[in-house]
């Protein structure tokens, strides 16, 4: 089967996938205990304020008419608008405010993941029994026990009195001033001017603020280390596994026997087939931390798409909640495929039959 054919075998079984998580949300967000009329109309509404609000978004149908409408605009990307957060916005402006501040979140929080919990993982485990390993498993084992909201409080309350762990240095004046509480600013690069060419616009000009960029990736540091402290040591555990397992193997035996020098059998041999078991890892927890968290975002005062999801969800802003949970659902189903593809990019004994 080639990759082309199996790429779209794939996608065609994928949309059951979907039509199957959206039902579920269309079920539990319709028929859970959340009341998004109550919401609007207050506790003094009276019923006939409920019976207007109820006919104006469409509560008063019939439910199968409901999930018909539901399923065909999400199905055709018409996210509609919110109904109780922001009246009359649409989805799409709420995801274009708050989708940056959560992506430039978990982009951060994958790359110190990736960056130091599987380099840690596989020098550990190319030196297994020594000093540096216990160090660095005994590491791994304590960041991946400590929850977020509890290793958040503890950073937040280290930062405030960071001069008296750093020498005198204070982190809200270290290289550019900021709050430790707060939204990164995002703003470092932009389009000024843009041309036209038949239909298609093109920007020519662009604006950029290194100093706007240092103070953005100083702003979301902090929150970035405790949301992704947990994939980090579950990288480096499993990576040190990964590399033990490899590293004893037949194969690297012959290649040893070979007389090939150490460093070709380790970037060659071991580092990629240890690198096979963590692929399913490092994109699943791609995702988890892509798809921010709620109370990672609300400690730090990030308020990107986890902040927006629980408020969207307890205040009963129906079209909102539906919405996000189509994106996440695509998001996971897409990040699967991706994965299946970087399986047999790395282990070439994986086909795809």
């Amino acid at each position: 089967m080639s990759r082309w054919r199996y790429f779209f075998r794939r996608l065609l079984l994928s949309v059951p996938v979907v039509l199957f998580g959206l039902t579920i949300t269309f079920v539990i967000v319709r028929m859970g205990p959340i009341d998004p009329v109550a919401a609007i109309v207050g506790p003094e509404g009276g019923g006939a304020s409920r019976g207007r609000i109820e006919e104006r978004l469409g509560l008063n149908e019939p439910l199968w008419q409901q999930y018909i409408t539901f399923m065909v605009d999400m199905l055709t990307f018409n996210l509609g608008q919110s109904w109780v957060i922001q009246p009359g916005r649409s989805v799409e402006s709420l995801l274009m405010t708050y989708a940056p501040r959560t992506l430039w979140l978990g982009f951060w929080s994958v790359l110190i993941a990736i960056c130091i919990g599987i380099p840690l993982g596989f020098y550990a485990g190319l030196n297994p029994n020594t000093k540096s390993d216990y160090l660095a498993s005994f590491g791994g084992i304590v960041w991946r026990a400590m929850p977020n909201f509890w290793l958040a409080i503890i950073i937040l309350a280290v930062l405030r009195q960071s001069e008296r762990f750093f020498f005198g240095l204070s982190w809200q004046s270290l290289g550019v001033s900021n709050n430790l509480i707060g939204q990164p600013p995002l703003d470092f690069i932009a389009f000024t001017d843009w041309t036209t060419i038949g239909i298609i616009s093109i920007p020519v000009g662009v604006y950029f603020s290194f100093s706007t960029l240092i103070e953005s990736i100083k702003q979301v540091m902090p929150a970035a280390i405790v949301l992704g402290s947990a994939a980090m040591g579950n990288e480096m555990r499993i990576g040190r596994t990964a590399v033990l397992e490899t590293i004893n193997s037949n194969y690297v035996e012959t290649a040893k026997a070979k007389g090939l020098r150490d460093r070709v059998i380790v970037w060659k041999h071991v580092f990629r087939n240890a690198l096979v078991p963590l692929v399913p890892i490092i994109t699943n927890e791609a995702f988890i931390l892509i798809g921010g968290s709620v109370i990672v975002e609300v400690i730090f005062g990030i308020n990107g798409l986890g902040y927006l999801f629980f408020q969207a969800a307890v205040q009963g802003d129906l079209p909102l909640v539906g919405s996000l949970m189509f994106i996440f659902i695509v998001l996971i189903v897409s990040i699967n495929i991706l994965q299946d593809f970087l399986y047999t990019v790395l282990d070439p004994r994986v086909g795809y039959e």
